[in-house]
């Protein structure tokens, strides 16, 4: 029996114990519901989920189980051990039922556990993820030389033997694109947040912050797609080829100016948020000092939400090192270090795609490199991101 059917008789077993639940409930209390512990609908409620946690927990524990001994991967024995848990739960708990029951405790108690486990979940994902890749990162590094990767000026990836695998290359070209988009959505996006904020008219900002929003809703893929075949060509023709700069429409302006429009509404409705949490009364009191509006703004506003303004730069940040779609179309996927924007470049993410796509050897430095380049990406995001709380928390001002 596949596992998806044995869901579906789970969820109908816990349906018919709802039912039972109720009307063992019921009976104990003469039909009247105020002689009963808990209201009527968390007696059906104990039944149903004791019945169908015990067999999905089954479920889980023999798929992991079998994962390492081949005796707990039966499909019978997985069905018949889920069934049998799930009516020993649904017997037990319809016996336990009678007015004196505490079902809402019970149920409470169940749901408490289901969201400590989703909570769980979350966290040993995370934990997987990193070990999972330092574990495939310490199988790269017993092959290839750390301070080669780590410090090589060149990116010649081959499998026969002799590649170059140093990733500043890729490193610059991430920042650089980076940098450009920052560069783009910080400015825009600040602005754009503090109009909506101070000046526009609840009118006004019903209508342009949405639109705003609307950004953030469109695939990365539309971007690239947006960046191959107007932007490139645009700077190409506009400013590369008549400054003597470059005669490619891949280029690390092309990605990081369409990346900056990608993270416009990401900076916008971040600082949006926080220029909205600064409280009236300092606006007024800055303004009953006779201060005008853009000087209230310039000397009390920002300040007040700076702390709140740079968590949200750097969080931008973070999402500008990790994108890939954009740079692929837009920066080409030529490593190499060069000061020029309207070169062709390319980033970390990009050559972890590339590394692992195709016919590849799993066990050879140029694959397993791509894992050794997705930790080193982890970490730098992670910073980032933890030097954004560290900055919003250390130095956040409290309103009452």
């Amino acid at each position: 029996m596949s596992v998806s059917l044995l869901i579906w008789i789970l969820i109908a077993l816990g349906a018919a114990g709802y039912i039972v639940g109720r009307k063992k409930a019921l009976v104990s209390a003469d039909g009247n519901q105020l002689g009963l512990h808990s209201l009527v609908g968390y007696y059906g409620w104990s039944v149903a989920l004791a019945s169908f946690l015990a067999g999905v927990c089954v479920i889980v524990l023999l798929k992991f189980a079998g994962s390492f001994a081949e005796v707990f991967s039966n499909p019978a024995l997985l069905t018949i051990a889920a069934l049998a848990a799930a009516l020993a739960a649904f017997a037990l708990t319809v016996v336990r039922i009678d007015k004196d029951f505490r079902a809402r405790n019970y149920v409470e108690a169940m749901v408490k556990g289901l969201l400590f486990t989703a909570s769980l979940i979350a966290i040993l994902t995370t934990v997987m993820i990193v070990f999972s890749m330092l574990f495939e990162t310490g199988r790269f590094f017993s092959q290839y030389s750390w301070t080669e990767f780590f410090f090589g000026l060149n990116w010649a990836p081959n499998f026969r033997g002799d590649s170059d695998l140093g990733m500043l290359p890729l490193l610059w070209g991430t920042i650089y694109v980076s940098l450009i988009a920052l560069a783009v959505a910080v400015p825009i996006g600040l602005f754009s947040a503090i109009y909506l904020v101070e000046y526009a008219s609840p009118r006004v900002r019903s209508f342009a912050k949405p639109a705003i929003e609307v950004l953030a809703g469109i695939p990365t893929i539309v971007y690239g797609l947006f960046a191959l075949i107007t932007v490139g060509p645009l700077l190409r023709d506009w400013f590369a080829q008549p400054m003597g700069l470059g005669n490619s429409s891949a280029s690390v302006m092309t990605a990081g100016l369409v990346m900056g429009i990608m993270l416009i509404p990401f900076v916008s409705s971040l600082s949006d948020d926080i220029i909205n949490a600064v409280p009236r009364a300092m606006r007024d009191g800055s303004l009953g000092l006779g201060a005008t509006q853009s000087e209230t703004i310039r000397r009390v506003v920002i300040p007040a939400a700076l702390p709140g303004i740079v968590g949200a730069i750097l969080l931008a940040a973070s999402r500008a090192i990790g994108e890939t779609m954009i740079v692929v179309l837009g920066a080409g996927a030529a490593a190499r270090m060069s000061l020029n924007p309207f070169e062709a470049m390319t980033t970390v993410t990009v050559k972890i795609v590339s590394q692992l796509t195709g016919d590849t050897d799993f066990a050879s430095p140029e694959t397993l490199v791509a894992f050794a380049l997705g930790i080193t990406l982890f970490f730098l995001t992670l910073c980032l991101n933890v030097l954004a709380l560290y900055i919003v928390r250390r130095y956040r001002e409290q309103y009452e």
